[in-house]
């Protein structure tokens, strides 16, 4: 797959000295041409657009009064241009970013690109990392190099998702990355954004969805479990091609149940489903799994073993196992021993 990129851009932004118990302060040295486009260019892209697709993400939308949806409407309606934009938002993202205790210098690097006839609006900071290079006489010497394999400060935009459906709540997105919520917090006001589509939220309500959908089509537990495994193995498909849960696919890939079809039946039953939701495997696990951890206990067992080779007494509060995993029973029999 390739990326064909438009317009890019980097400036730097530079941690300056501050006395001691000062906020940090962040300058912005800006480049004044826009980056040519080379192979070396649309490969960093490249990279960096399959980094990011890699990410745990939160989605948003602009709020009315976004300073950087007014600079990106501009930007498309072509009332400015790439390069002026990309100086308003360096500053803008430096005078933002010096509010937080984690401000630290990087490259700024804003890109336009189309992938699989979609256009984006690609926003990073990046980090600069430290190297050895070896030269053509075998010299030593220090190097700098930008770290595209791991970066938590960045968003992008779905232009072409944005400017045919303006009432999507799912154009923005941004990196959820190691600091926590404070990178979330911090990207919102940055672009002006508030939340948008909870992809926790859509994945529970799947979940809820399908149960509900096989117990009112009055299926056995086998049945049950073979449904939910058939869902599971369609979404794990999804997570596995960095793609999304495709309502209608999904619905086409389970019977249907009272002549009538799993995506009929969320639109009936009125789940708020969106038609492509973005997978997250942790909570698709229960399709198929039971798990649990507690007072030094952690548990995780098949669903189709339950009334089978695990029996749960409800009345006790106890789960009974029938034939133990090998290595478990082998590192018992020493502590026996």
């Amino acid at each position: 797959m390739s990326i064909n990129v438009s317009q890019i851009v980097l400036h730097q932004l530079i941690l300056t000295p501050v006395e001691e118990g000062q906020a940090p302060q962040l300058a912005t040295q800006l480049r004044h041409e826009l980056l040519p486009i080379t192979s070396e260019v649309e490969q960093m892209m490249l990279q960096l657009h399959q980094g990011y697709q890699n990410k745990t993400k939160g989605y948003g939308i602009f709020q009315d009064s976004s300073e950087f949806a007014q600079l990106l409407n501009n930007l498309l309606e072509q009332e400015t241009d790439f390069l002026t934009m990309s100086h308003q938002a360096a500053q803008r993202l430096s005078q933002e970013l010096s509010q937080y205790v984690f401000a630290d210098s990087g490259t700024f690097v804003m890109c336009q690109y189309n992938f699989l006839a979609t256009d984006y609006l690609f926003i990073a900071l990046l980090d600069s990392r430290s190297s050895m290079l070896v030269d053509e006489n075998l010299e030593i010497h220090r190097t700098q190099y930008l770290d595209i394999n791991q970066f938590d400060i960045a968003a992008r935009i779905n232009l072409t998702e944005l400017q045919l459906k303006a009432d999507s709540n799912r154009y923005l997105t941004f990196v959820k990355g190691r600091v926590g919520r404070k990178v979330g917090d911090f990207f919102m006001a940055f672009l002006g954004a508030e939340t948008g589509l909870d992809p926790q939220v859509q994945n529970q309500c799947l979940l809820q969805a399908v149960s509900d959908y096989c117990e009112q089509g009055e299926l056995s537990q086998e049945q049950t479990y073979a449904v939910k495994k058939q869902v599971f193995e369609y979404c794990k498909g999804q997570i596995n091609a960095g793609d999304e849960i495709a309502l209608g696919d999904l619905s086409e890939n389970i019977p249907k149940l009272n002549e009538q079809s799993f995506s009929e039946f969320t639109v009936e039953q009125d789940y708020g489903l969106e038609q492509s939701i973005p997978p997250m495997r942790s909570a698709l696990k229960s399709l198929t799994k039971f798990s649990g951890s507690g007072k030094g206990v952690t548990l995780s067992f098949d669903a189709e073993l339950l009334n089978n080779r695990i029996v749960w007494d409800e009345m006790t509060d106890t789960l009974t196992i029938k034939g133990i995993p090998p290595n478990l029973r082998d590192q018992l029999q020493k502590q026996k021993a």
